[in-house]
């Protein structure tokens, strides 16, 4: 195992620590539980919050700030972080018009999401909860029931987090996210595993010729396993899974997400796009927004997913709203 770290048993505290060093004027770290606070979340609206694992990076931590999450709590490598923690974020930032949990489905993170949001509740703190499952590659993975939260998140986050920043009150916040995560369809591929550093060995193993369609964003198993192909034909393989099961239609408007595992050149995510929006274009299907990168990972495997996200007049506006955090900024 190679890996930039001092001490395993270390390796989140310091990358955090790096992280709000970086970006003081953002964010910073809660005094008493890992967790990662707006400088300045304002009273007077809905807090959003998420979490999980780390070893995702830029998400859940690096989306804290203006016009998206106001506090994210990370967990360890590939862990689900605990109640406690989610408790404290929410009463830290707290503005007096409810919380809002964004929760990816996972076991972990939905079993101590709901335990932080009856902590709350028991305070009189009024607390909601949207579960992001639009990952299509399987119904049951090593980690969920049902469908596994990938990508969808990133985007959800960063609409929801707009509609909060403007004011909506939390049934609306949470209701715009239900529409989100019932408008967005997701699915990756591995070209090679990942390494948990306290595991010290890959996650999986796949031959030097070999894929993994499917993946989960943990290392989870996909679809199937087969042969290296181009570009082109693995895109093609994604992108219909993706459209044949909302199902996308022609005249559909859509945010096309691509994003890298953590390993994988911009300049091959590049020729991903291109395939992608070559493929929507022959179904009639427009792109008005996109997104290339790095944005929800699995520390350095190789590999991309594609999202999809049918959307409506006012995700366009609220996405296109100026936002401004570590991972993601525009119109500031």
């Amino acid at each position: 195992m190679k890996k930039l770290i001092n001490d395993v048993e270390k390796a989140v505290e310091e990358s955090l620590s790096g992280l709000v060093k970086a970006h003081a004027d953002l964010i910073k770290l809660h005094p008493s539980v890992r967790a990662v606070l707006r400088v300045d979340s304002p009273k007077e609206k809905v807090a959003i919050i998420s979490g999980g694992g780390s070893g995702h990076e830029p998400m859940h931590t690096g989306y804290v700030g203006y016009g998206m999450l106001d506090a994210a709590c990370p967990g360890e490598i590939f862990t689900s972080p605990t109640p406690d923690q989610m408790y404290e974020a929410a009463k830290a930032v707290n503005g007096g018009k409810g919380i809002l949990f964004i929760v990816k489905n996972y076991s972990g993170d939905i079993m101590n999401f709901q335990m932080a949001a009856d902590m709350l509740a028991a305070e009189g703190i009024p607390v909601e909860q949207v579960i992001i499952n639009d990952d299509v590659a399987v119904e049951n993975s090593l980690y969920t029931a049902g469908r596994r939260g990938v990508g969808g998140t990133v985007l959800a986050e960063k609409i929801v987090g707009a509609k909060a920043e403007k004011g909506g009150s939390l049934e609306e916040v949470k209701s715009l996210c239900e529409r989100v995560n019932a408008n967005v369809r997701s699915m990756g591929m591995a070209l090679t595993p990942c390494t948990v550093p306290a595991a010290g060995k890959p996650t999986f193993e796949l031959g030097p010729d070999e894929i993994e369609i499917g993946i989960g964003i943990h290392g989870e198993p996909g679809r199937h396993r087969m042969k290296l192909k181009p570009a082109r034909e693995i895109v093609e393989m994604l992108a219909t899974a993706i459209v044949d099961d909302l199902p996308f239609k022609a005249g559909d408007e859509v945010l096309a997400f691509v994003n890298g595992m953590g390993g994988t050149p911009l300049s091959e995510l590049y020729i991903v796009y291109n395939d992608l929006s070559n493929f929507l274009e022959k179904k009639g299907i427009k792109i008005v927004r996109n997104l290339v990168g790095n944005y929800i990972t699995s520390l350095e495997m190789q590999g991309c997913s594609i999202t999809l996200l049918r959307l409506d007049d006012e995700m366009k506006q609220l996405w296109d709203a100026p936002v401004c955090t570590p991972g993601l900024r525009w119109g500031m």
